[in-house]
């Protein structure tokens, strides 16, 4: 989506530019001193207590971060995260783009949030440092959030919901955080965390709409402007919204004519239903690789900065994320979480053709992935592209039989990873069927394979295609 045709979905919605972007001050009971009784009396329960609402996300008065609010993040949290290398990738050649990898999966928790989470930390009220904060997330903003608190001396609680990883609520542990696993979701967790925040005096931080949060996210755009020359695109991958807002922020104001470019996945494209719905709405989400981006709907603050800043919105089918974070296994050595794989992804699939020969910066921004999740998501890539195939078929049951078969798929190089016989559901009872899962070097040598077996045999099924380098 270019520039002007987003800049127009703007009309509708009020926004309010702050510069720099101030700390709303809180009483006691958790509610934000200015903020109007219309607003307090939003999103009502059915019960007799009001829902408790997040002060600085607002849907009728959002706030855009300015360049200021991004200059001053980076001048407070300089001492206290890791400038991270933006460094030439393998991929260059292979894809024929100049393309850049900013590592922020480098920084201490393994991921960018860090950066907010400090800065957020460090612009409260002494009073607020005393009592503590809360906030709800599924593990990168938690782990960020927690660590820094711990470095800086501030109490922090995370609601993690029940879903959340368990190496990640673990980490949030280790980092002296009190950890409070519930909700079914994302959604219902923060509604829990409002509510303890509101009942014990806690500040809630919101891990990608406050606007501390968002500018402290953009410290990444001012890095990578110092680091790569000419840049032609900066690709980021969209979930809450609040990185794309900030590194757009610096970015455009910095290079205007570097081209921003958001990434979701197929599974959570809540960004891309907002530009849709022309302002946020609840999208429910699927289980995804890319659990970093699973956000149901992306934050006011985030949208109404990001929208005229935009340039194009790309969502990806998950077998290219899966396939991104093998290849950077491969290729980079980096290992990955699905978000942090999801601008890959988006230049393998093709959706970024436009900046052939360009100079494009990947934003990989998180390397949190769950041991478990992982494995899974390798063999899914290898699939994604051909290189696990599964067949079934049909051989002599006499001696010989299966042996004849297993040292064909050797003379091809082809390695067996799993193999089973299956007698009782043919009819020929002078035959048995052997169902395969092998691994081939790439496609091409998967398709040698087929062609072999079909000559072999005269029942031979292929239960998949690649599922995506054939589409």
């Amino acid at each position: 989506m270019q520039v002007s045709s987003v800049t127009s979905q703007m009309a509708s919605m009020k926004l309010t530019a702050r510069s720099p972007v101030e700390p709303v001050a809180q009483n006691g009971h958790g509610n934000a001193k200015g903020v109007s009784a219309d607003n307090k009396n939003t999103n009502t329960s059915t019960s007799t207590e009001p829902e408790v609402v997040d002060p600085f996300c607002n849907a009728d008065n959002p706030q855009i971060i300015t360049f200021q609010d991004v200059t001053s993040a980076a001048f407070k949290i300089r001492k206290g995260v890791e400038l991270t290398p933006c460094v030439k990738s393998h991929f260059s050649d292979l894809i024929d783009m100049d393309i850049y990898l900013k590592k922020e999966f480098l920084q201490f928790t393994g991921s960018f949030k860090e950066r907010g989470a400090r800065y957020a930390l460090l612009m409260l009220s002494d009073e607020q440092k005393k009592t503590g904060v809360i906030s709800a997330s599924l593990g990168n903003h938690a782990q960020g959030l927690s660590y820094h608190g711990w470095k800086l001396g501030i109490p922090v609680t995370v609601v993690m919901p029940l879903k959340a990883s368990l190496m990640k609520i673990q980490k949030c542990r280790n980092y002296h955080a009190n950890v409070v696993v519930q909700g079914a979701d994302m959604g219902e967790a923060k509604r829990i965390a409002l509510k303890m925040g509101h009942d014990r005096g806690l500040t809630y931080i919101n891990g990608y709409d406050h606007p501390h949060i968002m500018s402290g996210q953009g410290t990444i755009g001012l890095e990578i402007i110092e680091q790569v020359s000419d840049i032609d695109a900066v690709v980021v991958p969209v979930g809450g919204g609040g990185l794309i807002a900030g590194v757009a922020t610096a970015i455009k104001n910095l290079s205007p004519n570097t081209k921003i470019i958001g990434v979701e996945s197929e599974k959570c494209p809540s960004f891309t239903r907002a530009l849709e719905n022309k302002g946020p709405v609840f999208v429910a989400n699927q289980e995804t690789l890319a659990d970093g981006l699973a956000v149901p709907q992306v934050g006011y603050n985030a949208y109404a900065t990001t929208v005229p800043l935009l340039d194009k919105m790309v969502v990806v089918k998950e077998e290219w994320i899966a396939l991104a974070i093998l290849r950077l296994v491969e290729l980079e050595k980096c290992v990955v979480e699905g978000a942090g794989a999801a601008g890959l992804a988006a230049i393998m699939a093709g959706h970024l053709n436009e900046f052939i020969g360009k100079r494009v910066v990947l934003l990989i921004c998180g390397g949190n992935i769950d041991t478990t999740m992982f494995g899974k998501c390798l063999e899914r890539g290898m699939a994604a592209e051909g290189r696990l195939q599964r067949f079934t078929v049909t051989v002599s049951d006499g001696p010989g039989g299966v042996a004849k078969l297993c040292n064909l798929l050797a003379s091809l190089g082809v390695s067996i990873k799993d193999i089973m016989h299956e007698r009782a559901f043919i009819r020929d009872i002078h035959h048995v069927e052997v169902k395969v899962i092998c691994e081939t070097r790439d496609w091409e040598h998967s398709k040698e394979m087929r062609k072999v077996l079909q000559e072999t045999y005269t029942k031979v099924h292929f239960y998949d295609m690649p599922m995506a380098i054939t589409e």
